[in-house]
């Protein structure tokens, strides 16, 4: 049972805090000694702060910038560090020729089966020049887009950073997808050459990957090579089929020279959906989301070398090259486990945590909801090692955050709220240990960034609902989307004229706390993974029996939310509702991947619309669940949403 979090349960910052945490490290740096003049210098002068973060961070560049930013080209498209020359992964392997961390593991991966695999800091530079070598013998080229389909752990830490280190740019996959999806990411990326995984272990089981890749590679006329991380002992069938291990063991005592670029220069095209059309393609760059992960793993996660962090994540979403770069970037040891995190029972997060002495353990609210309901099992595993704990990836209600930091944190270490997204790399809203920080909320904006809640005219508003903006062009911000600029400005730029809004709902406390409200649009988010509600209307539509289709979000105790799709039942179909329901929810498997299967397909006559017949998946969402109708005035067919009321009743 949880119990409903109190004022009580606020986290206090402790002398030690203070003093020695990173950000209050940093704030000495920057000349400040409380943490509101931090903030406000970071926004005042950030030419100055970034300065003194890319210092403190002992960032690694080949030649020194000249500016802080370049907006020549509008607040849109700022140009960040003009003059400047790096290869974030310099900063990465720079800790191999350090005495103090160069024999520190700097990768541990476990398994689900419990088999681990560890590689220091030395031992991880040497396999990602080797890995980068092997790359360029089968042809990939600065610039080329590579694909990332791989469970994480060792190979695809490696993968990601010597794809870096040699100038292509890496298409992060999520190891779920199914065809469908798979092709919406690669083909408008023009993926030369994808690394994939044939499969994996989940709950004890094989889950092939490798059918879903071959089947999309039919279907993408540029990838012309793809190389496989063979668990399974699997065969190679096709002639243009590499190795992983094969192609990194004859490159062994190789190296080639890293591309030094611009840092304007992407190095990540990662996929995120919206809730209309294809999915976006978020460009990332060397001078950008690398500087603002460092950033925040010292300001936010307090992270220093020889510290242990673990955050299972899929190195598909934006969390999964997050995680990998605040550990890295900081000289610490980075835990990965790419098991069922509740396999063989629900203590396998605590045994981790003792099993590998972890500092630093984050966890999705999703995962947070399971072990609370299975609190016995959830903590028999030793947890006095961690330091710090993190959540994100979706709103956290008040109860679930004070029982994580009381049970996984002892009731003394901080438990830090991070959400940003990955059009923004890192915290837009997040905590620090020199505040205290509320359960649920967060304690603070991410400095350098200045960060709004404004109503629809763009005026601030505190102790109201409203929208969460960015002011000014910020470091972590995307480049544009990948050859779509129109669609990245009509995204974030053009409902407030030169105001990035982010399309997340938030509250301002008058005492300048936060709390968020959830999305203002009606993007899916199921067990913390973002999908688009386009996207899998696009696969049920493919369905002769279907007319219409519209998917919407509904809230879930354990998952954070579930997927429900509805349907109009084309006039040739002759199947019952209950038949059709499975077979919608079979073909979304298929197409998309098991973690999107719907929770319930509802088969009605028509589908709530405007005059202009788009679909209103708000006013389905609200009507099903039985929340406030809100602004009706632009429903054109009031009998529709008796329709989903009805189902809702008998649900």
């Amino acid at each position: 049972m949880i119990p409903k979090a109190k004022e009580s349960s606020t986290w206090h910052p402790r002398d030690a805090d203070r003093e020695s945490s990173g950000v209050a490290r940093l704030m000495r740096a920057v000349g400040v000694t409380r943490y509101e003049d931090l903030l406000a210098a970071s926004v005042r002068d950030p030419a100055a702060y970034w300065e003194v973060v890319t210092r403190y961070c002992e960032i690694v560049w080949d030649a020194p910038p000249h500016a802080y930013v370049d907006l020549a080209a509008g607040v849109e498209f700022p140009r960040w560090f003009p003059g400047g020359r790096l290869n974030w992964v310099d900063t990465v392997l720079a800790w191999a020729y350090r005495a103090g961390t160069a024999q520190q593991k700097a990768i541990v991966a476990e398994r689900e089966d419990g088999s681990i695999q560890a590689l220091t800091y030395a031992e991880l530079d040497t396999r990602v020049r080797e890995l980068a070598a092997a790359l360029t013998g089968i042809g990939v080229e600065r610039g080329d887009r590579v694909g990332l389909l791989m469970e994480n752990g060792v190979e695809a830490t490696v993968s990601l950073l010597a794809i870096a280190w040699l100038g292509a740019v890496v298409v992060p996959l999520f190891s779920g997808f199914g065809v469908d999806a798979i092709v919406a990411r690669l083909a408008p990326a023009q993926a030369s050459v994808v690394l994939a995984t044939t499969g994996f272990a989940r709950r004890g089981k094989r889950v092939s990957v490798e059918t879903a890749m071959r089947q999309a590679w039919q279907r993408l006329p540029s990838l012309r090579t793809v190389v496989w991380k063979r668990n399974f002992g699997e065969p190679l069938s096709d002639p243009r089929d590499c190795d992983w291990h094969e192609i990194a063991q004859r490159a062994q005592g190789r190296s080639i020279t890293r591309a030094v670029v611009d840092p304007n220069a992407p190095f990540m095209l990662i996929y995120t959906s919206g809730t209309t059309g294809k999915p976006k393609g978020v460009v990332h760059t060397h001078g950008s989301f690398p500087l603002k992960i460092a950033h925040d793993a010292v300001v936010h996660f307090d992270v220093d070398p020889g510290d242990v962090f673990s955050w299972p994540a899929d190195m598909g979403w934006i969390a999964g090259s997050l995680v990998l770069s605040c550990a890295l970037l900081r000289g610490a040891t980075l835990v990965c486990y790419d098991g069922a995190p509740d396999y063989p029972d629900w203590s396998r997060m605590s045994r981790l945590i003792e099993r590998h002495r972890i500092t630093h353990f984050g966890s999705a609210p999703t995962l947070i909801r399971g072990m609370a309901s299975n609190e016995q099992a959830a903590l028999r595993g030793h947890v006095d090692s961690v330091r710090l704990l993190i959540t994100a990836g979706e709103v956290i209600d008040p109860e679930h955050f004070a029982w994580f930091q009381r049970t996984f944190g002892r009731g003394t270490q901080p438990l830090v709220n991070y959400t940003g997204g990955t059009e923004v790399s890192g915290a837009l809203l997040s905590s620090v240990v020199v505040r205290p920080i509320p359960p649920g909320g967060f304690n603070t904006v991410s400095p350098g960034i200045e960060v709004d809640v404004v109503d629809a005219q763009g005026h601030p508003v505190t102790d109201a609902v409203g929208e969460l903006v960015v002011r000014k062009p910020f470091v972590g911000m995307t480049h544009s989307f990948w050859e779509d600029d129109e669609r990245y400005l009509d995204s974030y730029w053009r409902t407030l004229p030169g105001v990035w809004v982010h399309g997340d709902l938030a509250l301002r406390r008058e005492d300048g706390t936060f709390v968020m409200m959830g999305r203002s649009d009606d993007t899916l988010k199921v067990a913390g993974k973002r999908l688009g509600p386009a996207e899998v209307e696009e696969v049920v539509l493919e369905l002769p029996e279907v007319s219409e289709a519209a998917a919407i979000g509904v809230d879930d105790r354990d998952k954070g939310q579930r997927l429900v799709v509805f349907v109009v039942k084309a006039s040739a179909c002759d199947v019952d509702a209950s038949a059709l329901g499975r077979r919608v929810a079979d073909h979304v498997d298929e197409k998309l991947g098991r973690p999107f299967r719907p929770a319930a397909v509802h088969a009605v006559s028509q589908l709530p619309k405007t005059r202009s017949s788009k679909v209103m998946r708000r006013v389905i969402r609200s009507a099903y669940c039985g929340l406030p109708a809100g602004d009706l005035s632009s429903l054109d067919n009031p009998a529709a949403l008796e329709e989903v009321r009805a189902v809702a009743v008998r649900v």
